[in-house]
């Protein structure tokens, strides 16, 4: 039996209005409906962080290839992703009062100036830490161009780009937040710095990994030094940064 969508007044000749996209099974407003939602919307979100965790684990270079492709309705939404973990992320570090960033920046030195920087820099680092879903934005533009750059024949446009370095930052969230009741344990010990290079170089391995992965029209060699390259140009862009910014705040303190 054909009805009218309740939402644009369409014919109806499904479960869904072909117009609109609203489920023709309207319920009336209650408490079921409630529970309903709450349960529909949590256990939509789960599924879909655990099924793209699962593939960023197991196959990412292939699963970030058959989302570019249009295979994408098991996936969740690479940024919605990042803001997501990201915010998991900023609220471990805030509750548990936990800089990580602060392991990034070695200073040695005495003298009023050496205090005043190492102070500057602490400010920033804490900065970071607390807005970390926007570095982590930051982030994926900058590693896009490396990217982009390398593997420019495989015809990708930049935000495609976008997306495929969303989804490797999204990887590195994860592995971070999994290891972050050891960054906790280890934060007073001098194991703290070694064990948090150890997790970055096991990061970036990963993105090593599902970058070659991905562009497999490539061949072995050729998909190895790009993959490499890929990765030096962002780190060098971000060295570049850290330096001109530590030039400014000495400029400035002094």
């Amino acid at each position: 039996m054909t009805t009218n969508c309740l939402n644009c007044n369409a014919e109806l000749n499904g479960r869904f209005c072909a117009n609109c996209g609203q489920n023709s099974e309207t319920h009336k407003i209650n408490f079921h409906y409630l529970w309903h939602d709450i349960q529909h919307g949590l256990l939509h979100i789960d599924k879909g962080i655990l099924f793209t965790t699962k593939e960023l684990f197991t196959r990412p270079g292939y699963s970030i290839r058959e989302f570019l492709q249009g295979k994408r309705v098991n996936h969740f939404k690479p940024i919605s992703l990042v803001i997501i973990l990201a915010g998991i992320y900023s609220l471990l570090s805030h509750y548990f009062e936990l800089n990580l960033f602060s392991n990034y920046y070695e200073f040695k030195g005495s003298g009023q100036s050496f205090i005043q920087i190492k102070e500057a820099v602490g400010k920033m680092t804490e900065w970071f830490s607390r807005h970390y879903s926007i570095v982590s934005l930051i982030q994926i533009p900058i590693f896009s161009v490396g990217t982009y750059i390398c593997f420019k024949k495989a015809k990708y446009n930049y935000i495609e780009h976008l997306v495929i370095n969303s989804f490797i930052a999204g990887q590195k969230l994860i592995l971070h937040i999994l290891t972050f009741p050891i960054y906790y344990w280890l934060r007073n010990s001098t194991f703290s710095r070694p064990i948090d290079q150890i997790i970055d170089i096991i990061g970036y391995l990963l993105a090593c990994w599902t970058i070659y992965q991905l562009f497999n029209e490539f061949n072995k060699f050729q998909r190895f030094w790009r993959t490499l390259f890929s990765l030096l140009i962002p780190f060098a862009i971000f060295i570049l940064t850290s330096l001109i910014i530590t030039m400014i705040l000495i400029k400035e303190i002094t």
